[in-house]
């Protein structure tokens, strides 16, 4: 299951939940203790689609250029 879209068009380029307009990093800035808050404050957002991030990130991770990691 694809839970993550990138297209130029929708935030600029920045990854989004599929059929969202929500970047993943409003997600990831809401880790760990503020889930339900990012729930409330993104409807949009599937608690399925948080799921499959969350179990496909390590290897989302993995893929990225390590010099890209590290840039803030």
């Amino acid at each position: 299951m694809q839970v993550i879209s990138v297209d130029p068009e929708i935030m600029h380029g920045a990854p989004c939940f599929v059929g969202t307009r929500v970047p993943i990093t409003a997600l990831l800035d809401h880790l760990p203790d503020k889930l339900e808050d990012f729930y409330r404050g993104f409807p949009t957002v599937e608690r399925h689609q948080v799921a499959e991030l969350l179990k496909q990130l390590p290897k989302i991770i993995a893929k990225v250029p390590p010099h890209l990691l590290l840039t803030a």
